[in-house]
């Protein structure tokens, strides 16, 4: 029996749990599961599992499920028992909570009810991907996931485009390819990115490479698991917007406007979407 029973004061307790290996938990983080009034988690079998496996009782405490689908009622009433003077812990199906995770609403509700919070770290896939990518790690944008649809996700992907920081996505197995085809068209094919699978399970895996690397090797080979997507900054020399304009009006001269927008979207290794604008305003003239 590694926690000990500790006597905890009324709030919010936010507890970070492993995202694979069990033994990655804190011994912080089995106090307060072991202490605490009330338990909430976004799965509460993956909770009661976890417990299990350290020897941690739910000996009748209440164990409340908190999803997108009961999120609302479920909150009001965790708040209720915090203002009544019970200690209650969240719970995250995997990593620390909050990260693309329900238990965002009810961190939100406690802070704007005054009611106290704290949290007991743990693992996150993200950072730990990062560890493992190989890419520069001194400014992250975490971006979470992308749309489904495959314009939203391109547009998505568009506007992360020059952010000065390494790109971090949760991503599912059976979007992921996807997800890189669309990367690659966007962001460019040289740029550098990563995809960590499984991390801290059995069959964790990093696969590193340009993103036409990591969208090919998809084509030929689908995988399975939780996946984290980590894609280079943009390293290319910033274009000149006078630059840019110049080739359009050479190039709207003598071939239709889609022709000429490839050809130098092509060339500046810019968006379609962002040249195909820029060509609208040259075509269109001056006010009259």
């Amino acid at each position: 029996m590694n926690y000990q029973k500790v006597a905890l004061s009324a709030g919010l307790y936010f507890v970070g749990v492993p995202i694979g290996t069990a033994r990655d938990i804190t011994l912080r983080a089995l106090d307060v599961l072991a202490s605490a009034d009330v338990l909430a988690a976004e799965d509460t079998r993956s909770l009661r599992r976890l417990m299990d496996i350290h020897g941690v009782p739910l000996a009748g405490r209440p164990l409340v499920a908190l999803h997108d689908h009961s999120k609302d009622s479920v909150i009001q009433r965790l708040l209720a028992q915090v203002r009544e003077g019970s200690s209650v812990a969240y719970a995250s199906e995997a990593g620390m909570p909050l990260i693309a995770d329900p238990g965002f609403e009810l961190s939100r509700a406690a802070s704007a009810a005054d009611l106290p919070q704290t949290c007991a770290p743990g693992p996150s896939a993200a950072l730990t991907a990062l560890v493992l990518a190989g890419l520069p790690t001194d400014a992250f944008h975490f971006a979470g996931f992308l749309p489904n649809a495959k314009a939203a996700r391109r547009s998505a992907l568009e506007g992360l485009r020059d952010i000065p920081a390494t790109l971090v996505f949760y991503e599912s197995p059976k979007r992921v390819a996807a997800m890189l085809a669309d990367a690659r068209d966007v962001l460019g094919t040289a740029r550098q990115g990563a995809m960590c699978r499984e991390l801290t399970k059995k069959f964790e895996e990093v696969q590193r490479g340009t993103l036409d690397d990591l969208a090919t090797a998809l084509d030929e080979k689908p995988v399975k698991g939780e996946i984290v997507v980590l894609i280079d900054r943009n390293r290319s020399e910033t274009v000149s917007l006078d630059r840019v304009e110049d080739d359009l009006r050479q190039a709207l001269a003598a071939m239709t406007m889609r022709d000429a927008v490839d050809m130098v979207a092509k060339a500046h290794d810019l968006p379609r979407r962002q040249v195909y604008q820029q060509a609208l305003t040259l075509t269109k003239g001056p006010p009259g």
